[in-house]
């Protein structure tokens, strides 16, 4: 058996805003509730939203999305008027990169995490 990530617990002040900002701008099914969590489901992987009254710590979650995902996705990020950033410390707003002769942009959700989409893996 090979060894995949199947999900991970996503903490955000509103698991409920949180979960539907995410799937909205990715283009993806409604959130599904599964006991206390609320599941987007990206490919294999479940992103398992849990709200959380303490302070959170903003973590990054990076997709790799075709060409045409991107156009949509970076549709939705600018029709929202959300800032994003080429870069993931936001030194550089309002662009994307273009690394490894992709493209990629970043930009953060409700709950302080960060996102970031991609179209060709990094280092390769």
């Amino acid at each position: 058996m090979s060894i995949q990530l199947n999900h991970t617990i996503v903490r955000a002040r509103d698991k409920r805003e949180s979960a539907r900002f995410l799937s909205e701008l990715l283009g993806l099914p409604a959130p599904v509730p599964f006991g206390p969590f609320l599941v987007v489901q990206v490919g294999s992987l479940s992103l398992d939203f849990m709200d959380e009254p303490d302070a959170i710590q903003g973590q990054h979650y990076a997709f790799l999305v075709s060409e045409p995902e991107f156009d949509a996705i970076f549709e939705r990020i600018r029709a929202r008027g959300l800032a994003y950033w080429a870069d993931p410390h936001g030194e550089l707003p309002q662009q994307i990169n273009h690394h490894d002769g992709g493209r990629g942009v970043y930009w953060q959700d409700p709950a302080g995490h960060f996102y970031e989409i991609i179209t060709r893996p990094y280092g390769g």
